[in-house]
């Protein structure tokens, strides 16, 4: 599963990297400013769709960058208070396997995808606890090897109290995930679904549900780049950020050099 990850990505820069629309309250600037680097579910997130032109609906769609909420909230979530959806199951995970069946995702594979840019993501590995100790949970994290941004399969949602019609939607994502494959076994049997610039076009289109093959467990040689490495156990708390959480580990220890030696 996918419940922690990181991002520099610059919505202005992506925006011209992609010729795509920037709708997010912010572009331009120092790419330092967009950082996060442990994004966690319920944080505004940048993604990528693809949409019509409300204005000109019968023109061809274009890509869009929007911010939403991590974690989906389905269209008929009920209201809480005016404007408020109630709180319920944080959906920041979808099966890619079940989603086209799930209640809370099966209207959004069919018309409503997205892509998550992402510089890499968390998992980790809990090593049993010694006598009456606690377990230890050692953080890894899966990036591409040359650096490159990682894009994975995701679904959205929009949200509307029906009593207030003029008031903002409120969009929110999740990350489809996927059975594990090639060496990333090693740290955790699910991860993130990766989605190839070659599917994009037919993942993003607004008007067509993706080909069921999109959604299906990919093979080893697409995720051949992505290397796994363990990094500082300040990412286990949420409360911390910063390009720290990436930094190299100390490899001394047994129980560290055995938990490296499975890469």
């Amino acid at each position: 599963m996918c419940g922690r990850y990181a991002t520099t990505t610059n919505p202005g820069r992506l925006a011209i990297e992609l010729d795509a629309v920037d709708e997010t309250e912010t572009s331009g600037g120092d790419s330092g400013a967009f950082a996060n680097y442990n994004v966690a579910p319920t944080t505004q997130v940048l993604t990528v769709v693809e949409r019509h032109d409300r204005e000109h609906p019968d023109d061809d769609p274009r890509l869009r960058l929007r911010r939403m909420r991590w974690g989906l909230i389905p269209v008929w979530t009920k209201v809480a208070e005016p404007g408020v959806p109630v709180k319920g199951k944080p959906l920041f995970n979808a099966r890619a396997d079940k989603a086209a069946t799930t209640p809370s995702f099966r209207d959004a594979v069919k018309y409503r995808r997205c892509l998550v840019p992402m510089d890499g993501w968390y998992e980790w590995i809990v090593e049993p606890a010694a006598g009456k100790g606690k377990p230890v949970k050692h953080p890894y994290y899966m990036a591409d090897a040359d650096g490159g941004r990682l894009y994975m399969a995701g679904l959205w949602s929009i949200w509307r109290d029906r009593a207030l019609p003029d008031s903002d939607p409120l969009l929110s994502c999740t990350i489809l995930t996927t059975d594990a494959v090639g060496d990333l076994t090693k740290i955790h049997d699910r991860m993130p679904l990766p989605m190839p610039r070659e599917h994009w076009d037919a993942w993003l289109d607004p008007d067509r549900p993706a080909p069921a093959e999109l959604l299906e467990t990919p093979k080893p040689e697409t995720v051949a780049h992505i290397v796994a490495r363990p990094v500082p156990t300040l990412v286990n708390s949420v409360k911390n950020n910063g390009p720290e959480l990436l930094s190299a580990v100390d490899g001394t220890g047994a129980d560290r050099a055995e938990q490296i030696s499975l890469l």
